[in-house]
């Protein structure tokens, strides 16, 4: 026996190659894009139509969902039942489906949950009146019939939809190699459009437009795509829609009562509940969930206060939540052709129209028939009437009636058959008028026939008043307005927090930390073991803090950002990439405009406003050119550039003060000008500048530390000290010889 006779030996390429061709050919045209004429893929086709060979109709009893799933998998999809019930399902589901095609009863899913519906034991389902729309000509001769998966029964290859289903529900699918999204739109609009088209075969897209403004999601929240780019997407076929929440405003609070297509509250909540954990909404003070059956969207927001911008939070929110999402639109569908095809809507439109057309052809040629065959057995019967005491004899006296009835009244078989079936009670009198009557309301309804068959233009009215009647019977107001609105945009971080005072306190070995208020006294503060004290600054949560590092470069960071001042705080370095063998300084914290002075401990500084210390990198940038062994001194805020005094203090007890006028200002940073002459045998024997701080003219004052005493200084102290910039300045009293720092007091 030859075995190899059994089998065709191929190369693996071109098998592996073969065989996903063909499966990716079948989940295309099989499984996952709709078909332009009914808009249903092959699923959804064959559970409407096992539901309705089961007479689950919209005036009928349901039965339970697990029965027409076993119809449905049984004879015509061999897939899983759990795939099979969710395709129904989505069907049932009035969130999911603008204009659903199945009567669900039991538990379908809700819109917190799409996919918390019953088992299908539990539920039971029918058509809904709309359904009727693809099953009424079926049984006409509109479609045709092909064997089903083991070629035991009869499905058919497409329903004849009365009206565009593919645009009134969409679709979604994921195809191989491409997928669709199709978003759902109104019944008028749609059958709007494709009346002006029918009249009008030349329109542009942008006449159709004025028809179909736009989607129509089955939810009530608004439509903020431009007009523009809703024209664009129709036009290629491809584009995006975004939709935005409803809201309103009751007794101070915000009230959401409408939520973009497939977005649930209770994700809402979360979303919003998660931001509020994190802190990123400090103008939000709880939400509350009160979605009942009478309000199956109510989402309730408490401000902070009634000096909170409602309008300004919500905006925040359309930009950080699903209050405001985007849908992709890709309107793939299988074509009258049986190719896949991204259409635009005049394509679409005009593919289905033709599809109709050829569906009412198809019904009208198949009545046209059904009449003909019915006179033609009418004529028959009229015959045996006027000729009945003939037609009585031949079927009593001859063996084979039908022969000679054929031969004596040049009848077909098939009417010959007829009368032999022609029961005796239906040969009185009366029944002949009726036959006549009847005869007589067919020829009428074959010339109508023929006419409409004979004229396009007839055919053409004859769909416009179906597509209308069905309009005005099954449709509805538009659910979704279009609203022309920008596209919502976060605050920034600095208006998500809320302003509050803030000490910002840094050690003596880089350990950072923010206390709230300015009432701190951040050198009694507990510290790490070997660890100290070594400047703080003041501010607001709202600002950004400055650290600058002893090569001179500056770092920043916000300042709700640093840890509290409960604990030890965290290391800079854990934020920061200093160079080797750097440490921190100095720190400040102030609004971008502010000014500041930035000095060394050998007495050169310049002013600069405090955005040039802003540096959004772990390596900062270089603010402050330092010479070897200087240091950094914490720079003094400057409030009136005219006005205010600059005071200079050495550790050998030289006091300068000059006008902030005199220093000049630089953005880029650098060494700066002189602040107090220090001659070079003084630096040598380590006079060095001791602190900066910046007084107000007339009411300034300033503390001097040295060692266990202090000293304030009054305006009409500091007075005595006045004189020009880089001058050496006046001595202090004797015991104030050897300053540690100075403060601004006042």
């Amino acid at each position: 026996m030859n075995l190899q006779a059994n089998y065709e030996q191929i190369p693996l390429k071109d098998y592996a190659e073969r065989a996903y061709l063909d499966y990716s050919m079948y989940v295309v045209l099989d499984r996952a894009l709709p078909f332009v004429g009914d808009g249903l893929k092959p699923v959804q086709r064959r559970i409407v139509y096992a539901m309705s060979e089961l007479g689950l109709d919209a005036g009928s009893k349901p039965k339970k969902s697990a029965r027409t799933v076993g119809d449905v998998i049984g004879k015509f999809h061999p897939h899983g039942d759990s795939a099979c019930y969710e395709a129904m399902v989505l069907m049932a589901q009035p969130f999911s489906y603008r204009y659903p095609l199945i009567n669900g009863q039991g538990n379908f899913g809700s819109t917190d949950d799409p996919k918390s519906f019953a088992a299908m034991r539990y539920t039971e389902s029918k058509l809904t009146p709309i359904a009727e729309l693809l099953l009424e000509e079926l049984g006409q001769g509109t479609v045709d019939f092909v064997p089903n998966f083991d070629g035991t029964l009869k499905e058919p290859s497409w329903l004849p939809a009365r009206i565009p289903h593919v645009l009134l529900n969409g679709s979604t699918g994921i195809a191989v190699g491409m997928a669709t999204d199709i978003p759902p739109h109104n019944l008028r609009e749609v059958v709007g459009a494709c009346i002006h088209l029918l009249d009008e075969p030349d329109a542009g897209i942008a006449e159709l437009c004025e028809h179909v403004k736009g989607p129509d999601f089955p939810t009530a929240a608004e439509i903020i795509t431009p007009a523009s780019e809703l024209a664009a997407m129709y036009a290629t076929g491809n584009g995006s829609v975004r939709c935005r929440a409803v809201y309103a405003k009751e007794d101070g609070n915000v009230v959401i009562t409408a939520l973009p297509y497939q977005v649930s509250p209770s994700k809402i909540a979360e979303q919003i509940a998660t931001q509020m954990r994190a802190k990123k909404l400090p103008m939000l003070e709880d939400i509350r969930d009160e979605s009942d059956h009478e309000n199956p969207v109510r989402l309730v927001l408490f401000p902070r206060s009634n000096r909170i911008d409602l309008d300004e939070m919500m905006t925040h929110l359309f930009a950080t939540t699903d209050l405001e999402k985007s849908y992709r639109v890709n309107l793939n569908m299988i074509g009258l052709d049986g190719k896949p095809q991204v259409k635009n809507l005049k394509q679409i439109l005009t593919e289905w129209l033709r599809f109709r057309a050829d569906t009412v052809t198809k019904r009208l040629q198949f009545r046209l028939a059904k009449v003909e065959r019915r006179l033609h057995l009418l004529e028959g019967l009229r015959i045996a009437y006027l000729n009945l005491d003939e037609v009585i004899r031949i079927i009593r006296t001859e063996e084979e009636p039908k022969p000679a009835l054929i031969a004596r009244f040049r009848l077909s078989e098939e009417q010959a058959d007829y009368i032999l079936e022609t029961r005796l009670r239906q040969l009185a009198r009366l029944e002949e008028m009726k036959i006549n009557a009847e005869r007589d309301e067919l020829e009428e309804e074959r010339a109508r026939l023929n006419v409409i068959l004979g004229s396009k233009a007839r055919l053409k009215t004859l769909i416009k008043d179906e597509l209308k009647a069905d309009a005005k019977k099954y449709g509805d107001e538009r659910r979704s307005p279009l609203v022309a609105r920008a596209a919502a945009q976060a605050l920034d971080d600095t208006a998500l927090v809320a302003s509050e005072p803030v000490t910002v306190v840094l050690s003596a070995k880089g350990w950072v930390r923010a206390a709230k208020g300015h009432d701190v006294v951040a050198s009694e503060l507990g510290y790490r073991e070997g660890d100290s004290f070594l400047a703080a600054a003041q501010g607001r949560t709202t600002q950004q803090a400055a650290f600058i590092d002893s090569t001179g470069r500056s770092y920043s960071t916000p300042a709700h950002t640093l840890p509290s001042a409960r604990g030890n705080g965290e290391p800079l370095t854990g934020r920061f990439t200093l160079p080797a063998g750097a440490r921190f300084d100095a720190v400040a914290i102030a609004d971008a405009q502010s000014k500041l002075v930035l000095a060394s401990d050998l007495g050169y500084g310049f002013v600069t406003r405090f955005e040039a210390l802003i540096a959004n990198k772990k390596a900062g940038k270089q603010i402050l050119n330092i010479e070897d062994k200087a240091r950094v001194l914490t720079p003094a805020m400057v409030a009136d550039s005219a006005r205010d005094r600059i005071v200079v203090v050495t550790n050998a007890g030289h006091l300068l003060m000059f006008s902030v006028a005199d220093l000049p200002e630089l953005d880029k940073g650098g060494k700066g000008n002189k602040l107090i002459e220090i001659p070079k045998a003084r630096l040598a024997d380590g006079e060095r500048v001791a602190g900066v701080a910046v007084v107000s003219e007339g009411k300034g004052e300033v503390t001097l530390y040295a060692g266990q005493r202090k000293l304030i200084l009054k305006w009409n102290d500091l007075v005595e000290y006045g004189g020009a910039r880089a001058a050496r300045g006046g001595l202090l009293p004797r015991g104030l010889q050897r300053v540690d720092r100075i403060e601004t007091t006042g």
